[in-house]
């Protein structure tokens, strides 16, 4: 419980995961729980947890086969964690797994557990695919029916056109638009330039490629099916390369600035991160990396046009940030969830308005640019993909062992946005 009326901190302990592979690639085959179970028994091995039982697990998918109904709880028993470690599964798009850290720390500060894995998987090569309504509707009145000419009733009612396969919605339900439409739209309302998302984007496969070839990856993923790195980074990319791109959302107007290149790529991953109390570290011989001390959610109005689908983090770290009586320059690592150099662009232009920031996020002035040389610094998910429910831990993996290889930094700041105009960020400090 509780020490009188003060939360617990809560420690980042480590993170693993796997490489994130392109999508109907390396993985093709996987299925999320293959993903999943990898990349928690990967940290089980890296902690000595075979045969503990933590307090609890968190995760989820994004993109879920109803089979997966149980998905983390399947994972942790294919883990070597003691069985009877309970799992949750959650899902708040591409914020899932950060949104599951957050629930971990917050059962971790309140005293309810001591140790628990945070954790998130997707893949686009193994989606649930079904059947349109009409054939589900003819299969259940079969289902139902007491005779056999009820059946033979029921199948007569069957038509070639049954078969035509449904994959997963890739809009929102109240604009009908894509993702990549909406940021388009968002970066036409803040005049974001196409040649601002490509050099973000290379910046991003630059970052990237140099920490995988100074050895900051090797002890944050491990080997899967015969991938030893994240194979979405593009190491000889130049920003030729990428202005030779055609626009993939807005093409007919000629006024389109999001291209494969300056956009995620189809990815499929998992990742997982092990959050603790600093005693239970130093009683299991684990070093704490960071501490998870903040962390906000958002949703902003999109469906109306009030705002742009991908903004609510632009609130959640202003809301954040009153919470912790912090201004914006006050962080050493900015990792804001590349979903599109446009939003990552659009959020920042945001904060730098005055207008903006005293209309829509209720501040004095304006929150202020950041230092553009502290953000993402190890690449993010332009470069390294973006397998919806994994990128939270990835980034919280990622930041803490910043953190703690620096001798001078304080703090770093994180941001995702999520599909439904949602948004999750954190706040990890220092050990």
């Amino acid at each position: 419980m509780l020490v009188g009326n003060t939360p617990r901190r809560v420690a980042v302990i480590a993170g693993s995961r796997i490489p994130f592979a392109r999508g109907n690639g390396a993985y093709a085959t996987l299925s999320n729980a293959d993903m999943l179970s990898a990349a928690i028994t990967g940290l089980v091995d890296r902690c000595r947890l075979r045969g503990q039982r933590l307090g609890d697990v968190i995760g989820g998918a994004v993109l879920k086969h109803s089979r997966d109904f149980n998905l983390v709880r399947e994972c942790v028993l294919s883990s070597g964690l003691d069985p009877h470690t309970p799992g949750l599964d959650v899902q708040r798009a591409c914020g899932t797994s950060l949104e599951a850290a957050i629930l971990v720390a917050n059962k971790i500060a309140l005293g309810q557990m001591d140790v628990g894995i945070a954790c998130g998987v997707d893949t686009v090569s193994d989606p649930p695919v079904v059947f349109g309504k009409p054939f589900r509707d003819l299969l259940m009145r079969a289902h139902r029916a007491r005779s056999a000419g009820q059946r033979i009733g029921a199948f007569l009612g069957f038509r070639p056109s049954h078969f035509k396969p449904v994959f997963p919605g890739v809009n929102e339900p109240r604009t009908g638009l894509s993702m990549g439409e909406s940021c388009e739209l968002m970066a036409k309302q803040w005049q974001v330039s196409r040649a601002e998302q490509d050099q973000l984007a290379y910046q991003s496969h630059m970052n990237a490629a140099a920490a995988w070839q100074a050895g900051f990856y090797d002890d944050l993923v491990i080997q899967h099916q015969g991938l030893t790195r994240d194979n979405n980074i593009r190491a000889d990319t130049s920003l030729e390369k990428l202005g030779k791109l055609k626009p993939s959302f807005d093409s007919s107007s000629g006024q389109g600035t999001l291209t494969a290149g300056n956009s995620t790529p189809l990815t499929d991953g998992a990742s997982a991160v092990l959050l603790a109390t600093a005693e239970w570290a130093t009683a299991h011989q684990l070093p704490v990396l960071a501490y998870l001390s903040y962390g906000k959610q958002w949703a902003v109005d999109f469906a109306t046009g009030h705002e742009g689908l991908l903004m609510a983090p632009a609130y959640a770290v202003a809301a954040m940030l009153q919470d912790a009586a912090l201004g914006l320059q006050d962080f050493d690592y900015y990792e804001i969830h590349e979903a599109f150099a446009a939003q990552v662009l659009c959020t920042l232009k945001a904060w730098e308005s005055a207008e903006y920031c005293r209309e829509r996020l209720g501040r004095d002035e304006a929150l202020g640019s950041i230092d553009r040389s502290k953000l993402n610094l190890k690449g993010s998910s332009l470069a390294i993909g973006h397998p919806f429910a994994a990128t939270g831990t990835r980034i919280v993996a990622t930041l803490a062992k910043q953190l703690a290889e620096s001798a001078t930094a304080k703090r770093g700041l994180i941001s995702v946005c999520t599909a439904g105009g949602m948004g999750v960020t954190a706040i990890l400090e220092k050990a």
